[in-house]
């Protein structure tokens, strides 16, 4: 009988103990899982961005920094002349993913413009927020509207920039080319120091608000901000349709009153080899640490996922419909 008894008792505790392993294997078996999740396959991510002091490189570079931390990837910014810059480095698979401007990006998937050739190889993460067209001049030059700038020394926008392109097309819409005005192919920071020294009459600064080198700019400068007619943009945006009417707010840069303006939206973009999996979790990362860009720049606001998948020019990756869907975002 006491024979028959330790038998019984061996026999639950061995139970008991395949039971605990069992449990204690079903737990490493989940944790494995949920540090998979938290991976990326890919070991380096590069996001193009633009010029030092642009919203784009601010914005870009604390996201880089959230996925370098969260997923222990190798991931940086690389400062360029912006969107139609990044976009080709898209297409040579110099970059995973970059900021760009909408007019750029379609320029870039129908292959015109500054674009000798489609770039297939382009899909969308997230349309971002507005760049507003803010045109400056001193306060103390006849320049009052867009055709003013006739004759007049301009910074355009850097070589290879989404600045440079809007610019060209905005002025061609209002019977403006570049043989009609002297344009300097100049960033943010650049274009600043010419219009302080007065070697420039007028610069475009073609941004998410504020512009940084446009508040650093209003400490020591008279500046003007040049209104764009919106009855004369809504007639060109029928044709131009990544242009829509905005507004530059009362006191963004000293100004007395509200300035009608363009303004043309932003998308993040990734390789489309980048897989599935990936983009997804960049995607959910990018969403669920929103704060971190916003406190990072103001323009960062503007980015909300119920607006994302709006005004798309490129297709959306399948990984961020993915998080879009499991969200409910709508279309």
């Amino acid at each position: 009988m006491k024979l028959m008894t330790k038998l019984i008792t061996v026999a639950v505790f061995a139970c008991c103990l395949a039971a605990c392993q069992g449990e204690k294997g079903e737990s490493n078996s989940q944790t494995a899982q949920s540090q998979n999740a938290d991976q990326l396959q890919t070991k380096f991510l590069t996001i193009g961005t633009g010029g030092a002091s642009g919203p784009f490189n601010i914005i870009g570079t604390s996201l880089s920094e959230l996925y370098a931390q969260k997923f222990g990837v190798n991931s940086k910014t690389q400062t360029t002349g912006a969107s139609v810059e990044n976009l080709n480095l898209i297409d040579q698979k110099k970059l995973e993913m970059a900021f760009v401007m909408n007019d750029s990006l379609n320029d870039a998937v129908m292959g015109v413009g500054s674009f000798q050739k489609k770039v297939e190889n382009v899909r969308s993460v997230a349309a971002l927020y507005p760049n507003y067209v803010q045109i400056v001049a001193s306060s103390k030059s006849n320049i009052s509207s867009i055709e003013d700038l006739r004759g007049k020394r301009i910074a355009v926008g850097a070589h290879g920039s989404g600045v440079e392109l809007s610019t060209r097309t905005l002025l061609e819409g209002f019977g403006i080319t570049y043989k009609d005005i002297r344009p300097d192919y100049l960033g943010f920071a650049e274009a600043a120091d010419g219009l302080k020294s007065g070697k420039l009459d007028a610069a475009f600064f073609t941004s998410g608000m504020p512009n940084s080198s446009l508040m650093e700019l209003q400490q020591g400068f008279d500046l003007k901000l040049i209104a764009i007619p919106t009855d004369k943009l809504t007639e060109f945006a029928k044709t131009k349709t990544f242009f829509v009417t905005e507004t530059i707010p009362k006191g963004m840069y000293g100004n007395g009153e509200d300035i009608p303006t363009a303004a043309i939206l932003n998308t993040l973009v990734v390789r489309s080899d980048l897989s599935d999996d990936d983009v997804y979790t960049l995607t959910k990362a990018l969403f669920e640490n929103l704060n971190k860009l916003q406190n990072a720049h103001q323009a960062a606001n503007g980015i909300q996922v119920e607006n994302a998948q709006q005004n798309l020019i490129a297709p959306l990756h399948p990984g961020a419909q993915r998080y879009y869907d499991e969200v409910g975002a709508s279309k």
